[in-house]
């Protein structure tokens, strides 16, 4: 069996790290690849069916809609947007947040092929900034927000994480979305306490568990799809 090898390291930026770890180590072995951080693997390129199921999902729930709007939380390894780009027209805008610059730049070198192409698609835009923080500049803007960051609810990176997925950061999601828009949120594993947090927000809330890779075994994953109703915000609790 071939040996894997780091192609690159990265700082993951302003992160309080859980276990010391601050570093993602990007690692390939033949035409393979796994981002890890410490002694983690946050993402292989043969598992790839959770994140595409993440976007297909939310993406049929706004299908028909003109000139629809998408925000992706995290780039990862090309996955979720290349099938958002699939499910969605040519009309379509797709943002897509990605926290590490390394992240963009190994999408663009090293990893290109398994992105296809889709960075230079027209109907892509890439910023590096936190999600959050492009949530909070656009109220009532997306009809549907794809958040694949971390390792979900409970996440393994950086505690500055913690915040998208707290009462506050839903409240966010939610006000970021037009009526009707999804939030369509990926995890490694179920969080009761979650999905009562997205609630309480105001959203109706359907769980979803998909494999990790395309075939009937394996690891499953779980993806909420919270939708945001007609009305407005409703107020928000002030603990998590």
């Amino acid at each position: 069996m071939l040996p894997w090898i780091t192609l690159d390291t990265a700082k993951i930026p302003d992160a309080s790290l859980a276990g010391g770890e601050g570093e993602l180590r990007l690692k390939q072995r033949g035409q393979e690849f796994s981002i890890m951080l410490g002694t983690n693997e946050l993402m292989n390129s043969r598992l790839s069916g959770s994140e595409e199921a993440l976007a297909n999902l939310g993406c049929v729930r706004i299908a028909g809609r003109a000139r629809p709007d998408v925000l992706i939380g995290g780039l990862g390894m090309g996955f979720t947007l290349r099938a958002a780009l699939t499910a969605l027209g040519a009309d379509a805008r797709v943002t897509v947040a990605e926290l590490v610059p390394a992240v963009v730049a190994w999408a663009r070198g090293p990893m290109a092929g398994l992105f296809a192409g889709s960075l230079e698609d027209p109907r892509v835009t890439i910023r590096e900034a936190d999600v959050g923080r492009v949530m909070g500049e656009r109220a009532a803007s997306f009809d549907a927000i794809l958040l694949d960051v971390d390792n979900g609810p409970e996440g393994l990176t950086a505690e500055a994480n913690d915040s998208l997925y707290s009462t506050a950061g839903l409240g966010m999601a939610r006000a970021a979305l037009r009526p009707g828009g999804v939030f369509a949120v990926w995890s490694a594993a179920p969080d009761a306490a979650f999905a009562q947090r997205l609630k309480r927000v105001g959203f109706s809330v359907e769980e979803v568990r998909v494999r990790a890779n395309r075939g009937r075994s394996g690891t499953r994953h779980v993806i909420w799809l919270a939708v945001k109703g007609g009305g407005g915000d409703a107020p928000l609790p002030r603990s998590r």
